[in-house]
């Protein structure tokens, strides 16, 4: 019998997976990702004119209960559904295509675009399993403290140790065998501040998967991509949770103007971007004083000596001569320029958005008082008007003097309305849903909506939706997916049940997306190039594989019901099916004469070449079509 090259025999090889044979097919597969979507031929081969990766049949003319109004005219039905579950939803599940089809493609997007008219009780149900979604953040602060803290006299050894036995009660009440053990025994061991952004990512990823709700759970990935926290920063760990709950979610399709002032006032943003501790230098040096005044008359009560502790006044002393106690001396603080630059540069106007240095300054002093009361014992929103920039600020030509809070408030209304925050938020919008290079024509009327309809998001998205942009052949499959949105697409599509989403989760991370874990408050990148590249594809690769062949814990896959009793014994009938359930059957010729050159691989057939198929790998077919270009963007 031929050995393989590792030395093993190709019978005995073909039990498990060789992962320089997945290599050679991943390199042979990622020819469709590597290339900008228009630049492939309907035959596979390259080519300069504006086509598909994938064959392009002649679009069948659309009834009018189907499309109503939907500017279709280069996309078949199919095509059209399944672009808009892959751009307005997290992709489609078994039967998705089917129930869209039924109910027409523009009363289902109406839907979407109105979420507060979708039941999603289902949803709510399986998120009861994460606690630390509905507390506040001072809940959260007293449930899970930092470890430093000395909460009631706790030392920190203590309360480390009290962390360990939490760890270890939990483990002791998990079910110790099934497919889920290793999954549950992970999550049981992750307790104190760890918790709270564990089952916040999980949440996100459930969300995503199961919501009936998929395009408000778009958006919000969206804009908090946009108004991004990185969650490890000082005190956020346990502000996200609230930031997310009650800034992000309940704006999604609202007016802009809202969001940005409430992204403003959020305790998360103010700790990010350190504006908590942006003051006027001023009015902090006046206050300074004061309480220098203050513990001066205090201290002179007792002739200079050291003030007693509550509970021993009056008492002797016993030395007359002591020196009066000095405080430690306070770094001064000052104006902080960071989110008021980040609030122009990378919130509303963008960097082209025609403002200057100075009015980063001015902004600045617009906002100085938003701060948030205690970060680590009460950490609400609170305006000190004792440390804010009273007079004239003058932004982007306009003057600001109303006094107090109100000066923030108009300031960031008036970059809201600014024709520059139009074209930047229209542009990102586009960017995220049509095209990495959006048409100059579709930003332009979007950022007229904007302008018009006063900066409301749903108006904005319904222009771009109801445009030929939107709906054109370029269009159709020119995204490439994040991480978060591959996973979240790949279990809606193989109908997962996940029960316990961490290992999925760790997952994202791993494809080089952790989340709520960008640094930069520029978040992740939304353009193909970030995420395409060889080691990047293998990781996907391997992901899709993982989930069809139910090595990821936690999360389980009926395969064998999906594809049929046929597939397990002919290669091409598993192949065919999976093609059908994953692609809706739209695949590039290229891709199918690569995958179905592979059929006969020991790998896939589990016997050597020159004997019956025994059984098909059916999860490694799935996995490899679920790796395929095709599926791999959106």
């Amino acid at each position: 019998m031929r050995k393989s090259p590792r030395g093993t025999t190709q019978r005995e090889s073909a039990g498990r997976t060789d992962w320089r044979t997945l290599a050679a097919i991943a390199a042979a597969i990622s020819f469709g990702l590597f290339l900008p979507a228009s630049s492939v031929r309907a035959n596979g081969e390259a080519s300069d004119t504006s086509s598909l990766v994938t064959a392009a049949p002649a679009p069948a003319k659309s009834s009018k209960s189907f499309k109503g109004k939907l500017p279709i005219t280069e996309l078949s039905e199919d095509e059209a559904i399944l672009h808009a579950l892959n751009r307005l939803a997290y992709g489609p599940r078994p039967g998705d295509i089917e129930t869209v089809r039924k109910m027409g493609l523009e009363k289902w997007i109406d839907e979407q675009l109105h979420p507060e008219s979708i039941d999603d009780s289902a949803l709510d149900a399986r998120l009861e399993q994460y606690p630390t979604l509905k507390m506040s953040s001072k809940k959260l602060l007293d449930e899970f403290p930092p470890p430093a803290a000395k909460k009631e006299g706790v030392t920190k050894e203590e309360y480390e140790q009290q962390m360990k036995e939490k760890a270890l009660e939990a483990a002791a009440q998990v079910q110790t065998t099934g497919p889920n053990a290793q999954a549950a025994a992970q999550l049981a061991k992750i307790q104190g501040p760890q918790r709270i952004v564990t089952e916040l990512s999980m949440a996100k990823l459930d969300r995503a998967i199961y919501s009936q709700r998929q395009l408000e759970a778009v958006m919000e990935d969206f804009w908090y991509n946009h108004f991004n926290v990185f969650v490890q920063k000082d005190s956020d760990k346990w502000l996200v949770t609230a930031y997310v709950r009650d800034t992000i979610r309940p704006h999604t399709l609202g007016k802009f103007q809202d969001l940005l002032v409430d992204t403003a006032r959020s305790p998360a943003m103010l700790i990010y971007l350190d504006n908590w501790l942006s003051v006027d230098p001023i009015a902090y040096q006046r206050v300074q004083a004061e309480v220098a005044m203050r513990r001066q008359r205090f201290q002179g009560i007792f002739g200079g000596v050291e003030p007693p502790q509550p509970g021993t006044f009056p008492a002797p002393y016993n030395n007359p001569n002591a020196p009066a106690r000095v405080p430690p001396k306070k770094q001064d603080k000052g104006l902080n320029e960071n989110y008021g630059r980040e609030v122009m540069e990378l919130h509303t106007l963008g960097v082209d958005g025609g403002y200057t240095q100075e009015d980063v300054i001015q902004m600045a002093r617009c906002l100085t008082g938003w701060t948030v009361h205690e970060p680590r014992r009460d950490p609400e929103f609170f305006f000190d008007a004792k440390l804010h920039t009273e007079g004239k600020k003058v932004v982007l030509g306009r003057t600001f003097d109303y006094g107090g809070m109100k000066d923030g408030e108009e300031a960031l209304k008036m970059l809201a309305s600014n024709p520059s925050a139009a074209k930047f938020i229209s542009t990102k919008l586009a960017r995220h849903f049509v095209s990495d290079n959006p048409p100059p024509a579709l930003v332009d009327r979007m950022a007229h909506s904007y302008l018009s309809s006063g900066g409301d998001i749903r108006v904005v998205m319904k222009t771009m939706i109801y445009s030929p942009e939107f709906w054109s052949r370029e269009a159709f499959r020119s995204k490439v997916k994040e991480p978060f949105e591959l996973a979240a697409s790949t279990a809606r599509a193989l109908n997962a049940n996940a029960e316990i989403t961490l290992p999925l989760v760790q997952w994202v991370g791993r494809m080089g997306e952790p989340l709520f874990q960008a640094q930069p408050p520029t978040g992740y990148s939304d353009k193909a190039e970030m995420w395409v590249n060889t080691g990047a594809l293998l990781n996907r690769l391997n992901f899709a594989l993982s989930l069809s062949s139910n090595k990821i814990s936690g999360t389980n896959v009926n395969l064998e019901s999906m594809l049929g009793p046929d597939a397990g014994s002919d290669p091409q009938v598993a192949l065919s099916t999976a093609i059908n359930l994953f692609l809706d059957g739209q695949i590039a010729p290229l891709t199918r004469q690569t995958l179905e050159g592979r059929m006969d691989d020991p790998q896939i057939v589990q016997a050597k070449l020159d004997d019956p198929v025994k059984h098909v790998n059916e999860a490694l077919v799935a996995g490899l079509v679920l790796g395929a270009p095709e599926f791999q963007r959106r």
